[in-house]
């Protein structure tokens, strides 16, 4: 790894995530050598305009990244697993975006604000969370550190880009044939979303649980470094283009003072507290999109019981459950939690 300015690719990058992520680059004026912008290798050649200059968009390929010291993959699953750890194994330290390698043991899986330290043992790959999991474990991992979390039961609200740029598209004309009274068509989702709601994201196992209820328990865990830690998740896609709502139930092994925990999240890092319900101040997610920060609300103790409280957690899923958590690990690798090796 050089010191100074880093030279930069990102695969997917003509996707909702990937093209979010180099907006994040230039944006936060991360220090790069070169910024090499990939799609999938039958893509066509693409350019886009950045900073006053035209940069193509280039089919992938081992050879055409070669020379890049870190790397953004934004290209699903699939190609994760095909290629990460090769591209890791070119000198590239790769920030994986897809759930390929979030449980591997010897992949950190990394929330800036939380777990910055596990950086120092990467091998080359490093995973980007859960885009629902970030936002619930930034506002839970202080709380966690004072009071110990025991469990949690939350239920998500999630918006559409999370499934990418067809399902946005999806949702528009879906929405647009209803008002006009025509029959809504869809592909990408397996009922109608327009107007509706979904119980159903990723594939579900045989006891009926999704993988995304499966990955808010495994990588809440992982990143907090406690097993005992239960999430009883219920993930629902809603007709929302941008942001990711949870309904958070928190029970904790301590007693806990509803004033004391607004006092910890104003204070940390990442976190906007937005409470004072007597005029109607909360997140919503048409506020929250295009917001860096995790915003949260309605934070009430559960009644009967000093050890829990309820909560409203609001973030944009493009930004800090996705894009702008993986540049953020590159600004930590960047300030010096990198291997020597």
């Amino acid at each position: 790894m050089t010191r100074g300015n880093w030279a930069v690719s990102v695969v997917g990058a003509t996707g909702l995530v990937g093209s979010e992520i180099v907006r994040q680059l230039l944006k936060r004026r991360f220090p790069m050598a070169a910024l090499n912008l990939f799609a999938s290798p039958a893509s066509p050649t693409q350019e886009v305009y950045l900073k006053g200059r035209w940069v193509k968009i280039r089919p992938f390929s081992l050879n055409a990244i070669r020379d890049s010291e870190i790397c953004f993959l934004a290209a699903g699953g699939e190609f994760s697993r095909r290629y990460a750890r090769r591209i890791a194994s070119l000198g590239n330290i790769v920030i994986d975006n897809s759930s390929a390698f979030r449980m591997n043991s010897d992949v950190p899986l990394v929330v800036p604000e939380i777990n910055p330290e596990d950086l120092s043992w990467h091998r080359g790959l490093i995973a980007n969370p859960n885009c629902s999991t970030i936002q619930m474990v930034v506002v839970l991992a202080p709380l966690h550190r004072k009071y110990k979390l025991r469990k949690v039961v939350v239920s998500t609200y999630q918006s559409v880009s999370g499934a990418g740029t067809r399902a946005v598209a999806e949702l528009a004309s879906q929405a647009d044939a209803i008002l006009n009274g025509q029959a809504p068509r869809g592909a990408v989702f397996p009922h109608q979303i327009g107007f509706n709601v979904i119980p159903h994201i990723d594939t579900f196992d045989s006891e009926g649980w999704s993988r995304e209820e499966s990955k808010m328990l495994n990588e809440t865990r992982k990143i907090l470094k406690d097993k005992e830690i239960d999430v009883i998740a219920t993930t629902v896609r809603v007709p929302v283009f941008r942001g990711h709502s949870e309904a958070v139930y928190a029970e904790f092994a301590t007693k806990i003072d509803v004033d004391e925990v607004r006092r910890e999240l104003g204070h940390a890092p990442g976190v906007v507290v937005m409470d004072d319900v007597d005029r109607s101040i909360y997140p919503t997610p048409a506020f929250c999109a295009g917001e860096d920060a995790t915003f949260v609300g309605r934070i009430r103790r559960v009644p009967g019981s000093n050890r829990a409280l309820c909560m409203w957690i609001v973030s944009d899923n493009v930004l800090k459950g996705a894009a702008l958590n993986a540049v953020q690990i590159a600004e930590q690798l960047m300030a010096g939690h990198v291997r020597s090796d």
